[in-house]
């Protein structure tokens, strides 16, 4: 079990996470949400002792993880795929891991085989694509067969039958009786593979409980309601009907009507009442996506300077959405001669540093940026 008690990071005036009080139980898969720098990486970072708290604690099965005993083998994580030798092969990334933490050298060949890369276990890593190195990671974490796993975003980079792997290996992790936390932005996979939920933003708890608690109290249920096509009259007089009753009624693109506020038995009554035939009376819940982006609107740090509009008449009452981005450049002139590339200066590259093995699968400082 990972507890979180007051956990508090500062970096000189800017606090990056503010009062973090939380678990994550064993036996579920806990996910971790929460927009760009919202603290999700430096809270992981504090767990695995790689960033110290400025005030609060946290542990890892009572102990902090510096002082565990063997954290190799009671602690896996994923934080950086990258944090890899390039001229290291599969093979001996792993194997170097191995040897730090005390774990038998055959585990390695068995990691490799649950994570299906056998058949590329000498070549070099640099060569691999960054499906292939999420999947080292992933090894890497499984290494010493530990009771407590985190992976942050595990499933970037995998084509879809990587991304149902990963979902099947999270949940058959959690049902042995491991604890399981999981950072990830893609919140179709998190409704899919995650049992509760963790959601900070600006450094600060907003939700702690199981997802369907979640959906219950921040998004709204809706009926999809269709009227025989070419029956326009009707379908405006049912609107009309069902607004006077207190019901948010809003167009959908196929030309059925998205009902909100009303139980279908009334919807059903009104629409007998008025004799409007229906060949469509649906119940819907809003997505986790939708709930996410309700409760986090006000959380999000970096937007970009052009709004998207989300749909028209949301039933979940969010205003148009805005989503990070890079800001384009001067557009080029088709006219003007380009320039010279030999006049430009070139900037010599900096030499790389050596890499040195992290016994928990990284290279120090290697387990991601910072969201701060």
């Amino acid at each position: 079990m990972i507890e979180a008690y007051g956990l508090t990071k500062r970096y000189g005036p800017h606090t990056a996470v503010e009062q973090l009080t939380f678990q994550v139980r064993p036996g579920i898969v806990t996910g971790f949400l929460g927009p760009n720098g919202s603290g999700k990486s430096t809270t992981m970072r504090m767990i695995l002792g790689l960033d110290e708290p400025t005030s609060g604690t946290v542990t890892i099965g009572g102990h902090p993880y510096r002082r565990l005993p063997n954290a190799g083998r009671t602690v896996g994580a994923l934080l950086d795929a990258k944090a890899v030798h390039g001229g290291r092969s599969a093979h001996s990334h792993l194997l170097s891991l191995a040897q730090l933490a005390g774990i038998p050298r055959q585990r390695v060949d068995e990691v490799l085989d649950i994570v299906g890369l056998q058949d590329v276990a000498r070549r070099r890593t640099g060569d691999f694509s960054l499906g292939m190195g999420q999947r080292l990671g992933i090894a890497g974490a499984l290494l010493g067969d530990p009771e407590v796993l985190l992976f942050d975003e595990p499933v970037n980079g995998l084509d879809p039958e990587g991304i149902l792997w990963v979902r099947n290996l999270m949940k058959g992790l959690a049902a042995e009786g491991r604890t399981v936390f999981v950072s990830s932005h893609l919140m179709s996979e998190m409704a899919l593979t995650a049992d509760h939920l963790v959601v900070i933003g600006q450094g600060r708890l907003l939700a702690d409980m199981s997802v369907r608690e979640f959906l219950d109290r921040h998004s709204t249920g809706f009926a999809r309601v269709r009227t025989p096509d070419g029956a326009g009259e009707q379908r405006q007089l049912l609107a009309k009907v069902l607004a006077e009753a207190g019901a948010r009624t809003d167009p959908e693109p196929d030309g059925a009507l998205r009902v909100a506020g009303l139980p279908l038995p009334r919807i059903s009554d009104l629409a007998h009442q008025h004799a409007v035939r229906l060949y469509e009376l649906s119940p819907h819940q809003a997505s986790l996506e939708e709930a996410y982006m309700r409760l986090t609107q006000g959380e999000v740090a970096y937007r970009s300077g052009a709004s998207a509009a989300g749909p028209a008449g949301s039933p979940w009452g969010a205003p148009p959405m805005s989503y990070p981005g890079p800001v384009p450049g001067p557009a080029a002139d088709p006219l003007r001669a380009p320039e010279d590339p030999a006049a430009a200066p070139r900037a010599e590259a900096a030499p790389a540093p050596d890499a040195v093995p992290h016994p928990c699968g990284t290279a120090p400082g290697g387990f991601g940026e910072s969201e701060v």
